[in-house]
């Protein structure tokens, strides 16, 4: 009996995790679509797909994926106890409702996959593909006076693992299965069988179609385990599946359901804008411009302040916030300015790069 009840209880967990992992992904290609997640400044380095905290908590509210802030809080760190998301610079490992950087693992190649995480993306994957094949093995079925929705015989799967060859032989295609069975992606249909090459008849566990809600997650699972496994209707078979993104199709963010059902290797693309490269030439030549026309020779404060000076003065007031000032600056006496953050309070107090600066600063 405690064999059972331990085996009962890793299987809610795995499930649990399932769910998490679902969600998580789902929320990811939402933030986006909607352009949440995006390359970001901080301290003049750049950091590609990452949110703002205070923002993403701003947008579960009003979404109404949490009802208030300090639930949103609860249910990101939530995603991040199960590294799903995590601080930038992983010097945090609290989520903290602040102007602080964060990103999803699966964008920066950082997402453990280990052997649990293989399974259930395999999963996943062949309930993609079958539940929009032509002539699909998931349909409903009669046993002993029983229907069964979206029920399969397992001697069925063997046969479209093999005519799709996602597997090799059928000894292959039930260790397979029985890897799927024990990390409850599916199940026997009263629970009583593990997978067998016959005409038993097996059912999803895990509806990987349906949107979930972030809300979800803080509630026990227990109830809904007990009922039965999550079988699929009519209304989950859409042609828009939850994991991908499409308003954005020119981007390639890989989603659980890429690839090859056997293929567990995620590939990142590295995207180039020449709008940025075209800038940073544009900054580089004008550097040089600089080092060599005006600092090839000692320049005093007292030449620049003179009045028949060829300089133009002017007051600059820069008041920073939380972030900082978001300038560099470099020699002494008169000091320049080496680097200006262009949405940094810096750019808009109106001070600029390659420019000689009598250099105050207020204490």
């Amino acid at each position: 009996m405690d064999h059972v009840s331990s085996n009962r209880r890793k299987t809610m967990v795995r499930l649990h995790k399932a769910e998490v992992m679902i969600a998580g992904e789902q929320l990811r290609l939402r933030l986006h679509d909607c352009k949440l997640v995006k390359e970001r400044r901080y301290h003049l380095r750049t950091y590609p797909n990452c949110f703002v905290a205070q923002e993403l908590t701003d947008w579960l509210v009003v979404h109404k994926e949490a009802p208030d802030r300090a639930t949103a809080i609860c249910l990101m760190q939530h995603l991040m106890d199960h590294d799903i998301v995590h601080h930038v610079c992983d010097k945090r490992p609290v989520f903290k409702d602040a102007k602080l950087l964060y990103r999803f693992r699966k964008d920066d190649g950082t997402f453990p996959f280990n052997k649990e995480v293989k399974v259930f993306m395999l999963g996943q994957r062949l309930y993609e593909h079958l539940i929009v094949a032509k002539d699909s093995v998931l349909q409903q079925r009669e046993k002993h006076g029983v229907i069964y929705q979206r029920c399969f015989p397992g001697c069925h799967l063997i046969d479209w693992l093999l005519q799709n060859a996602e597997v090799e032989s059928r000894k292959q295609g039930v260790e397979l299965c029985r890897a799927l069975q024990e990390h409850g992606i599916f199940q026997h249909v009263l629970k009583k069988h593990n997978f067998f090459d016959s005409g038993l008849l097996y059912q999803f566990s895990i509806n990987f179609r349906r949107r979930r809600r972030l809300s979800e997650l803080l509630h026990d699972n227990e109830q809904d385990n007990e009922e039965g496994p999550s079988v699929p209707t009519l209304e989950d078979v859409q042609p828009d599946s939850p994991f991908v993104l499409h308003k954005t199709p020119q981007e390639d963010y890989t989603g659980f359901n890429s690839g090859k059902i056997k293929d567990f290797a995620s590939v990142s693309q590295l995207h180039i804008f020449p709008a940025y490269i075209l800038q940073t030439l544009m900054l580089i030549i004008k550097w040089f411009l600089f080092v060599f026309l005006v600092l090839r020779r000692n320049l005093t404060c007292e030449e620049l302040l003179s009045p028949g000076a060829p300089f133009s003065k002017r007051v600059l007031t820069v008041i920073g916030d939380a972030l900082g000032w978001g300038f560099v600056v470099r020699g002494m006496a008169p000091c320049y300015v080496q680097a200006v953050d262009p949405g940094s309070p810096a750019a808009a107090g109106g001070v600029k790069v390659v420019l000689l600066y009598y250099f105050t600063p207020c204490h």
